[in-house]
């Protein structure tokens, strides 16, 4: 729990991960790749603080002790959710793998959830490893990567018949927290393949699912924002709004702000850390020192009060995941938006 000025903040890190991109986990041939990846993603870095970057070799890959240090000691986080990202063409055992992520959250099962991921284009193999893994992890959500390598393949599309089985059967499952990568593209994936364009159709098509749109398509913020505000299961996932613009590009990130609350409103905006590329700690911590700036070409975007912040910091995704939030830290307001597929909390 974070508390400034007397306020209190119950904090859910909805995007955080456990990954190994160390040199011994590269696939022979791929090496290229991987290593780019992860020089990518460590570029990322380098958007906040100067004082948060770390070396590389640390940022390959990092220990279970850092992670919790980082999240929970000082970070500000009472209950973090793991999205996973396989990547197994480039890693050996996969990047950041729900096999990996559900271990660590067996270890301290009052500080993570863990979702899981599948690919339409593993086909019933696929569907029943995808089940086992719901089963296994108790998975309420999962994270797709619609730009992810298979073989010659480099994507697929949400609106793809064999990606409508699989959302079937998170239907089926209870799975009803579906994020997707959109937006920032990552070294050497396809940008196109990381379009908000497929999202509407599914959202419309399977309205017992919430679609959490990590990164809101950045930089396209209008693209994403008029299809979001048209389909009531589309959320806004802040991981890289926040880590990567508001130390960055703060008049950059007062517009995304001020664009996500017009269209979508608090109730629709989901706080991520996307640790390891971002430490909470800062994140938190800036996000509730900061407020709309007093610019002119600002002027249509309202400040956001405690309550909002409170809502964007935990208590949305809290609301998604029917996570017990402890009475005192709980809003007074009784009216929210209810997320489909989770009771009343």
């Amino acid at each position: 729990m974070y508390e400034k000025d007397g306020e209190k903040y119950f904090v859910v890190d909805a995007h955080t991960h456990f990954w190994d991109a160390s040199p011994d986990n590269w696939v022979e041939g791929q090496e290229e790749y991987a290593k780019g990846w992860i020089e990518c993603f460590h570029a990322y870095q380098g958007l906040g603080p100067k004082d948060t970057h770390w070396p590389i070799d640390r940022f390959q890959k990092y220990s279970e002790e850092l992670m919790m240090h980082d999240l929970f000691e000082v970070g500000h986080v009472d209950k973090a959710i793991f999205q996973p990202t396989n990547l197994r063409q480039w890693y050996k055992t996969g990047f950041n793998t729900t096999e990996n992520d559900g271990a660590l959250a067996e270890k301290h099962p009052d500080k993570f959830l863990v979702n899981t991921t599948f690919d339409p284009r593993e086909g019933d193999a696929g569907m029943k490893a995808f089940e086992e893994r719901v089963k296994r992890y108790h998975c309420k959500g999962v994270k797709l990567y619609t730009a992810e390598w298979r073989g010659g393949s480099r994507g697929w599309s949400l609106k793809d018949p064999a990606a409508a089985r699989y959302l079937e059967k998170c239907e089926e499952l209870g799975v009803t927290n579906v994020h997707i990568h959109k937006g920032p593209t990552i070294w050497p994936l396809d940008k196109d393949a990381f379009d908000v364009s497929d999202v509407d159709q599914v959202a419309t098509s399977f309205q017992g699912l919430n679609f959490i749109v990590e990164h809101v398509g950045l930089p396209r913020i209008e693209d994403f924002c008029f299809m979001a505000t048209q389909e009531r299961n589309v959320y806004a996932g802040l991981a890289v709004v926040v880590g990567g613009l508001m130390h960055a590009r703060p008049k950059f990130f007062a517009k995304v702000m001020g664009e996500l609350m017009f269209w979508l409103g608090e109730d629709k905006l989901i706080f991520g850390a996307d640790y390891a590329i971002w430490e909470p700690k800062w994140q938190v911590e800036g996000f509730v020192d900061w407020n709309m700036p007093g610019d002119d070409e600002l002027s249509d975007f309202a400040p956001l009060t405690v309550d909002q912040k409170k809502k964007i910091l935990g208590l949305n995704a809290a609301r998604l995941y029917g996570i017990d939030v402890p009475e005192e830290l709980r809003l007074t307001d009784p009216e929210k938006v209810e997320p489909v597929g989770v009771p009343n909390s």
